[in-house]
Parts: C-alpha cells; structure tokens; sequence
C-alpha cells in the first residue's frame, strides 16, 4: 500500500514591524496595549520572522518639543523597551532617525502621494485636540496644521515599507495610516513596474489589547499628555505613588461592584486594570466583588498594579544608568536596520532612475 506523504505547508516569512514615540515616560495604559504585545509577538515569532522595533523621534517633531527633554526621552525609551522584555539579539531594536532611509523613502513616496488622502486622514485633528489637552476636535481648525503634521503618514508608509515589512501591529487610531500605507506600496509598484512587485502590501494586525482610561476622566484614555499626573500611573511610580492615585481614581456612589463601561466607566476602568494585571477576565473579577464596596477593590488594584510594575521598573531604573550599553544597542540596532533598508533603497533608486551611492571599498 502507498502512504501519501503529508503536505507540509511552510508559512512564508513575516516582517513585522512597529514604532513608538519617545514623549514622555510610558504609563501603565501603554504598557498593556502596545508594548505587551511587542513582547509577546518576541516571543511567538518563527525563527525565520524578522523582527523591528523602532522609536520614532522624527514623528515626534510635528508637534513642539524641548530638545532636551526629547534626547532624554529617547534614552528612556530604549532603556524602557528593554526592561519589558525586549531582546536586541531577537529583534532588531533602534531609533528611527539613525537610519536616513526613512526619510528619503518619505520624500520619494510623497511626490506620489495625492494631497486628498492626506486630506482624508483624521489622526491630526486628535493629535493637535491632545497637544492642547482638550478631550474634542471641535475647537482644532486646519489653520493649526503643519507640513509636518499632514505629511507623517508619508514617514510613517516609508518606516513600514523600508523594510519591506508585512505585518504591522498598532493601535485602532493607525489603521486608517496603515491603508494609506497599502495604497502608496501599491501605486509604486504600479507606477515604477519590474520583473516583480517590490513592495508587499502589509497587513494591519490587530493586536488584542486592553483600553485603559484615565484615572481622573475615565471618559478618556491614558494619555502622557494630560496635565493632571494624578489621571496615569507611569512605569517609573512605586508603590505610594500608584496607591494615591488609585485611592483617588474616579468612581461612582453606587453599592457593589460592577463591570458596566458604558453607566460605570470609573468603576470598569479600576475592574479591567486589575484584570489585565492579573492576567484573569474580567467578569470574573467583577463578579468577586459584586458585595465589596470600592475601597477594597482599589485597595487590590493597588496592590496587582505594583506586583505587575516592579519588575520592569527596577530593570528600567538599572538600564537607564548603562549609558555605554544603551548607545551600543542603539549604535547596533541602526547597523542592522540600516542593512536591511539598503537593500530596499538600492532596488528604489533603481526604479526610479536615480544613480545609486557608489561604495567605497577599503584597499
């Protein structure tokens, strides 16, 4: 009798890649959304998937910034990425404005780009709206928009396609980037035409996340923006900090406990926090409350909060002070980014009938 062999499906290999910005300490609302799941894409990643994780200074700068403060939160941020678990040798780990590729990639994507997609994109009304620390776009007119502001889809579609990246993990805000994106690798490929397409057209991945609000206004998320500090507990707050703001968070008068986002966000917001921290549902968690009053509940909150922070932030307070070890992964991270896009850049160049930089081999 013949036995069939089995077919044996090979996935093909992902690029997968995402940025932050570096404005700020990153609060617990960061911590398990975007950067939790960076850790566990590490983690769950084949062998063969790359890997790129960025820090995006260059889109930091459409909004004004002290530049003393933005080289130490450059800083930070490494070192905070690598205290939750990132690992260079894994991953490539650097900052976006030590490779110059994402910016040339940018200027040759924007003179393709039509002005009315930019037009159509809506996350600059949200940015200008946080940056004045108002909760409505009602009051942000065009007026108060810059190049800067209306171009950085642009920067952002060449940071993804540089690297020929084919998956994408960010937030519900950055979807509409993310088409944007799509549609730019599409009219390249169409417009600059060889044997094959160069560009893959990436995928938006959804990564599931918790939505974490604000302490003070749970109508709101976390935001590093807010001006009252007491509405974010930061990775870098011990243990009296998160406990007086968690004893002062936003609730409601009405006995029990329960997870009702819609008529309790307060309530559901201290609910999910604890949930998330304690890697459990939060139904569950609602219900072992369900006859407790609210001082309990933010007492344990307090506690799972700070059970869940000590690690990363002592890891981060012994990082910060490596300065030699984070310029290093820095100065690798760019070296390994940098080979990787210049591959890209030399098959742009060429479409485009641009010479490419001649290499200078030592003798």
């Amino acid at each position: 009798m013949i036995i069939p062999r089995r077919v044996c499906q090979i996935r093909p290999r992902r690029v997968i890649l995402s940025g932050i910005q570096p404005t700020g300490t990153p609060h617990l609302g960061n911590y398990l959304g975007a950067l939790s799941n960076w850790v566990k894409l590490q983690k769950s990643a084949e062998p063969e998937d790359k890997l790129l994780f960025s820090i995006v200074g260059w889109h930091a700068l459409t909004l004004p910034q002290d530049p003393a403060a933005l080289l130490a939160a450059r800083n930070d941020m490494l070192a905070v990425l690598l205290a939750i678990g990132i690992n260079p040798k894994r991953s490539i780990l650097f900052h976006q404005d030590h490779n110059p590729h994402h910016t040339e990639l940018s200027w040759i994507l924007s003179c393709i780009t039509p002005m009315g997609k930019l037009r159509r994109m809506t996350t600059w009304k949200s940015r200008l709206a946080a940056a004045r620390n108002s909760g409505s776009e009602d009051g942000v007119v065009e007026s108060m928009l810059n190049a800067g502001l209306l171009m950085y889809p642009v920067l952002q579609a060449a940071d993804v396609l540089v690297y020929k990246a084919t998956h994408v993990p960010v937030g519900d805000d950055q979807q509409q980037h993310i088409e944007l994106t799509r549609d730019l690798a599409d009219i390249f490929n169409r417009t600059f035409k060889g044997t094959s397409p160069l560009f893959p057209l990436p995928t938006y991945v959804n990564t599931p996340s918790k939505r974490i609000l604000s302490l003070k206004d749970p109508t709101s998320k976390m935001s590093k923006s807010s001006p009252d500090v007491q509405s974010r507990i930061l990775l870098t707050d011990n243990a009296s900090q998160i406990q007086s703001k968690i004893r002062a968070a936003v609730t409601d008068s009405i006995q029990g406990i329960t997870y009702d986002p819609q008529s309790r966000p307060g309530t559901s917001n201290l609910l999910t926090i604890l949930a998330a921290c304690t890697d459990s549902d939060v139904t569950q968690v609602a219900k072992a409350y369900e006859s407790q009053g609210h001082g309990n509940l933010k007492r344990d909150v307090a506690e799972a909060v700070e059970e869940f922070l000590k690690g990363p932030r002592a890891q981060f307070d012994r990082i910060r002070q490596e300065r030699t070890y984070l310029d290093e992964v820095a100065r690798l991270g760019a070296t390994r980014a940098i080979e990787h896009s210049e591959v890209t850049m030399m098959e742009v160049r060429t479409r485009l009938g641009l010479a490419s930089p001649v290499v200078h081999q030592q003798m």
